[in-house]
């Protein structure tokens, strides 16, 4: 089960939550561990001129968010995560060619619409940068320089916190985040990957 799909359900069953409504206040930290998946889009762009498609695998890993609320409705969020590791595939029977390793560190403003429910759904726009590194090549490209390109881009955001008590709660969310990457093989430039990731998030979250 994809985390998009526990995400689904968790906004499904939020407007059964029974526990007592906590707002969160201005000047709070709101603090929350999770598990993140990037889920890149379908179709990750080509090198060589055209002549090999990339393809791009999804990643699963331990996240973790700090939230600063300016007022009872605007929140200022980063995202950090462990490493995310995703294989690039490339078209025409090549296969895996390659592997790499991201941060995607995005700083976002969400407002928080219904700050007095128990169950808080908000928005969110932002911007990211994913920093690739520790890329490696594989099969076609073995004892290949491969890099991938940093990347600045937008994201957005919605998401909703579910409290359980005064300090508690769960949240859910899910991103869409523009990542693109100048590839280069051994110092020259050979194309474009765009990533584009559907990012969502499952977690338990603490206010301060």
């Amino acid at each position: 089960m994809s985390l998009r799909t526990i995400l689904a359900a968790t906004l499904c069953v939020a407007g059964l939550a029974a526990a007592p409504a906590y707002a969160h206040e201005a000047g709070d930290w709101l603090f929350k561990l999770g598990v993140t998946q990037v889920n890149p889009k379908s179709g990750n762009g080509s090198v060589l001129g055209g002549a090999v498609d990339l393809d791009i695998d999804s990643s699963v890993r331990p996240s973790f968010t700090i939230t600063y609320m300016a007022t009872r409705h605007v929140g200022i969020e980063l995202l950090g995560a462990w490493p995310f590791e995703h294989d690039v595939r490339g078209s025409g029977g090549l296969g895996k060619i390659g592997s790499t390793k991201h941060l995607p560190p995005t700083l976002s403003l969400q407002w928080h619409f219904l700050p007095d429910g128990t169950v808080q759904p908000y928005v969110g726009v932002g911007l990211n940068y994913t920093h690739f590194f520790d890329t490696q090549t594989h099969g076609a490209l073995s004892g290949s320089d491969l890099k991938l390109g940093d990347s600045w881009g937008l994201a957005g955001q919605l998401g909703v916190d579910i409290k359980l008590s005064e300090r508690w709660f769960m949240n859910a969310d899910l991103r869409y985040i523009d990542i693109s990457s100048k590839v280069k093989l051994d110092g020259q430039r050979i194309g474009t990957t765009r990533i584009d990731p559907w990012v969502a998030t499952v977690g338990v979250g603490y206010r301060f």
